[in-house]
């Protein structure tokens, strides 16, 4: 039990972000929850490493955690975050960094997380609340 909490800890959370919202909790805890959600997502939920092989054609397959990270191979460890950067590799980020549904649903938890953080300090300074 103790393994399955700290390996999904992440979606507990986003789950109470989602409450956090809708019973309107303090301003501190939804900006807690929020960027747990980001980081959890990021760097911490079990996925593949989905790195581009040396084919140029396949993706890795092998175990990673965080959906900008890469597996143990050493190559694979930085790769997702340098095809980010370089502008010829842009075009290959949706395919390595979301190769499967699982890993597209860990992406948009990460930037629902990001925006909800935003939005959690820009609707209070707007609605002067």
């Amino acid at each position: 039990m103790g393994k399955v909490v700290r390996l999904y800890w992440g979606y507990m959370v986003a789950a109470a972000l989602v409450v956090a919202w809708s019973q309107q909790w303090a301003l501190s805890v939804i900006v807690a929850l929020s960027l747990g959600v980001s980081v959890y997502a990021a760097f911490q939920v079990p996925v593949w490493c989905g790195a581009v092989n040396r084919d140029g054609q396949t993706y890795c397959r092998n175990n990673a955690y965080g959906v900008l990270m890469g597996c143990s191979k050493r190559q694979h460890r930085w790769q997702k975050l340098k095809m980010i950067v370089l502008r010829s590799k842009v075009g290959n980020v949706s395919r390595s960094v979301f190769p499967t549904a699982k890993e597209k649903f860990n992406g948009a938890l990460a930037v629902g997380g990001l925006l909800s953080a935003v939005a959690a300090v820009i609707v209070p300074a707007v609605t002067g609340g």
